[in-house]
């Protein structure tokens, strides 16, 4: 050691640590988007999106069209009505959205086989959505073809449509306007995606796809997805357990919450939706399931959709800790629907059967359009307050990964009384913090002998006990009315 005269310091690590802060509501879509008309090598790759524009521009959007047999305007690709539902209705930000659909096979032909460009603005409108860009050949009356990016360009409108447009030399238009000339394209097909794509897997070269991408956003992006959804794809068995089995176990550390909807097509009756649940099995502790669709100013919506961004939101409205339930809080809905259109009108009785089997629904009793129910899906099943009540389990999933994450930093520290008591004091400490704020009803840590073996302890592993106590939904509020006859006397006061 060399040697000192002097005053010197030095620094010692803080014996508390403060926790990170972990969004407890971010949703991990796996869906359709029409990737042709904006970046096309966003397939099987998780993107982070923070605004609409953002999404927008990642994936293209289609917005909803009539259709005639069941009178509502539906989406064609399920992202882009999460796109609008999530952004637009909630508000609700960030979102991480894998597209499985890809655009060099998920496709067909256009119909639309000749353009004419308007003779004054030289742009003329392909009324067919999703158009690949890449995929448009234009050629001239006599045959010639026009090049991209010298004779023309691309642009899509507010409606996904495909907006052609001549270039000019001059004034003077390098396509030919006001008369007919020769288009085709290719488009994407989003009914040629099917549940193993939703599902995915790993190929033979390691590239990862649909579901097992959810392990990558942690890396990736330093986020835990809270919320796993499918819209339109959840209602398959085989998608609804993958689902399940991912939220819980992401990386094999952290825990989400997965959206199932029962069909709605084929489920016509609330009395129905039980028999499906259990048939199919989606009676997990960490799967959600909900029924029918919803409806906003006829436009249809997957019940799963509009849950996400209501989680979301409710989140956000208290410092994002997952301790309130989404039940008796407003959907952005008109109607509840089948998706025939036809309209389904559900009492509090109705509602409250679906509730008792596991089953989340909306109701229009008082306040107007309610999401209804606590439960998550595997009850009746299982009673547990922790798996049972969606609140509950939302927040054994957030204090879980919160603690993964503060902690991960003291790994492989020397296992000696220092280490212990700056887990068992930093944690008590924000327990209390918590219990303070009434996010739980109280809760603590402890490092206890019984269960920290000598081996284990040789070995390097350290258990901590962590007791807690997050606070049930009040779910049935009752009232006793009696008459008495004492009051009477007031008669001769």
């Amino acid at each position: 050691m060399a040697y000192k005269h002097g005053v010197y310091v030095s620094e010692q690590a803080t014996a508390l640590l403060p926790t990170v802060e972990v969004a407890a509501g971010i949703p991990f879509i796996v869906g359709t988007a029409p990737v042709g008309m904006a970046d096309e090598s966003n397939v099987n790759k998780p993107v982070l999106c923070h605004s609409y524009a953002e999404a927008v521009a990642a994936f293209g959007y289609v917005p909803p069209a009539l259709d005639a047999a069941s009178g509502l305007e539906k989406f064609e690709y399920s992202i882009s009505e999460f796109i609008k539902s999530q952004f637009s209705l909630f508000g609700v930000a960030p979102v991480i959205i894998v597209n499985v659909l890809d655009p060099k096979t998920h496709k067909k032909s256009a119909t639309t086989q000749n353009v004419t460009l308007d003779s004054i603005t030289g742009s003329a409108i392909v009324a067919e959505s999703g158009i690949i860009a890449s995929t448009v050949t234009l050629s001239a009356s006599g045959g010639e073809p026009y090049d991209r990016g010298e004779d023309f360009e691309l642009t899509y409108d507010d409606e996904g449509r495909l907006v052609i447009t001549s270039l000019s030399d001059d004034g003077v238009f390098r396509c030919e306007t006001g008369t007919v000339i020769t288009f085709s394209a290719e488009k994407t097909d989003p009914s040629m995606v099917e549940s193993d794509d939703i599902v995915g897997g790993v190929d033979v070269s390691g590239n990862k796809s649909g579901f097992e991408l959810v392990n990558d956003c942690f890396p990736r992006f330093r986020l835990v997805p809270g919320i796993l959804l499918s819209p339109g794809y959840s209602s398959a068995p085989e998608v609804a357990a993958v689902m399940a089995a991912k939220a819980s176990n992401i990386n094999e550390l952290f825990k989400a919450i997965s959206i199932v909807d029962a069909p709605a097509d084929t489920v016509k009756q609330y009395s129905g939706v039980a028999a499906w649940k259990n048939q199919n099995n989606v009676t997990d502790p960490y799967q959600i399931c909900c029924w029918p669709m919803i409806s906003m100013d006829g436009t249809l919506y997957h019940m799963s959709t509009q849950l996400a961004g209501l989680l979301g939101q409710v989140d956000s409205e208290n410092d994002d800790v997952p301790y309130v339930s989404p039940s008796n809080k407003n959907f952005q809905m008109t109607a509840t629907v089948l998706e025939d259109g036809s309209e389904v009108w559900l009492t509090p009785e109705n509602a409250s059967y679906l509730n008792g089997e596991g089953v989340v629904t909306a109701l229009n009793f008082i306040g107007g359009w309610k999401c209804w129910g606590n439960r998550t899906a595997c009850y009746p099943s299982v009673t547990d307050p922790k798996d049972a009540f969606i609140p509950l389990r939302r927040m054994f999933n957030w204090i879980g990964n919160t603690l993964v994450q503060t902690y991960w930093q003291r790994v492989d520290f020397p296992l000696n009384r220092r280490q212990v008591d700056t887990i068992v004091d930093s944690v008590n400490i924000w327990l209390n913090g918590l219990a303070a704020r009434q996010y739980i009803l109280g809760g603590r840590v402890e490092f206890n002998s019984e269960e920290n073996s000598t081996t284990d302890l040789m070995d390097g592993i350290a258990r901590f006990h962590v007791y807690v106590t997050p606070p049930s939904p009040n779910r049935e509020i009752d009232f006793v009315l009696e008459y008495d006859a004492d009051y009477l006397s007031t008669l001769f006061a």
